[in-house]
């Protein structure tokens, strides 16, 4: 069983701590992944520029992971940048959010140190722009030494490109040390992931109230729980994190078995059943 430093609970706000009360601490899930969307609608909705929606969207962030980290939450993937971001978003915008995200590493780092947090990313990083990668490696190596929680960006990401990037590693692998096509397993494709490190998402939470998954773990969220909320991101908190674990925890995860009653009603199938009429 997985205790919470009582030091670290403490911190949740008084309306925090009491979803947190009706949550089992055993049975948090390992893993959240979160696809941040509504900035722009949050903006729209204010009569204000989009970037506004993305500046508040990145103080949402940290507010999440700072909830995430006082509970002991050990991994939280955000959806921050895909790859279809980067190709059909203005090019004005795609600058700004470049320039965001430089700011809010800049910023945060030593939150995310005071936090106990270690920041990772996933995707194809190389294509960002080499200052925005240069203060990525400067965060992550700042942030190294932490046990806490692991925050992983998903940016210029795409689940589509993983697996092709995936697949293209597997067949170098597999040239290199001459190995059958034919044995290639489900976890031969899984080592050359981008999330090959963590296991997969839990939960996953969508805002704005679309029910699609938008090009993201594909692969990794086969069994996960999915929470849909209403919610903008700009104006999602710890709180609302708190409330997506705690619907996950009133679910039974099956990964397409039976449970405990539906496997106590089941009796031997009599051959009769079997003869056609």
């Amino acid at each position: 069983m997985r205790f919470l430093p009582a030091n670290r609970v403490a911190e949740l706000s008084l309306d925090e701590q009491a979803i947190y009360r009706q949550l089992d601490p055993a049975r948090l899930p390992q893993h959240v992944a979160i696809i941040m969307d509504g900035n722009g609608r949050w903006a729209g909705k204010r009569s204000l520029k989009r970037f506004l929606g993305h500046q508040q969207g990145a103080e949402s962030v940290q507010y999440v992971v700072e909830t995430a980290s006082r509970i002991n939450l050990p991994w939280l993937t955000l959806y921050a940048f895909s790859l279809e971001n980067n190709l059909r978003r203005p090019k004005t915008e795609v600058n700004f959010l470049m320039r965001l995200l430089r700011s809010y590493l800049i910023n945060n780092v030593q939150r995310m140190n005071d936090n106990n947090v270690r920041i990772t990313y996933i995707g194809r990083t190389h294509e960002l722009p080499a200052e925005v990668q240069e203060k990525m490696h400067w965060a992550a190596e700042a942030t190294a030494h932490n046990n806490g929680t692991v925050l992983t960006l998903a940016l210029n990401y795409g689940a589509r490109s993983e697996l092709v990037d995936a697949i293209q590693a597997l067949a170098r692998e597999a040239a290199c040390k001459n190995f059958s096509l034919e044995h290639i397993s489900e976890e031969d494709l899984r080592r050359h992931l981008y999330t090959a490190h963590m296991p997969d998402p839990d939960l996953v939470v969508r805002t704005s109230g679309e029910f699609r998954v938008s090009n993201f773990l594909l692969w990794q969220m086969a069994y996960s729980e999915i929470y849909v909320t209403e919610r903008l991101w700009p104006d999602f908190r710890g709180i609302h994190l708190l409330e997506a674990i705690a619907d996950y925890q009133r679910r039974e995860r099956r990964y397409g078995g039976l449970n405990k009653l539906q496997e106590s009603d089941e009796a031997p199938v009599p051959d009769s059943f079997l003869v056609p009429r």
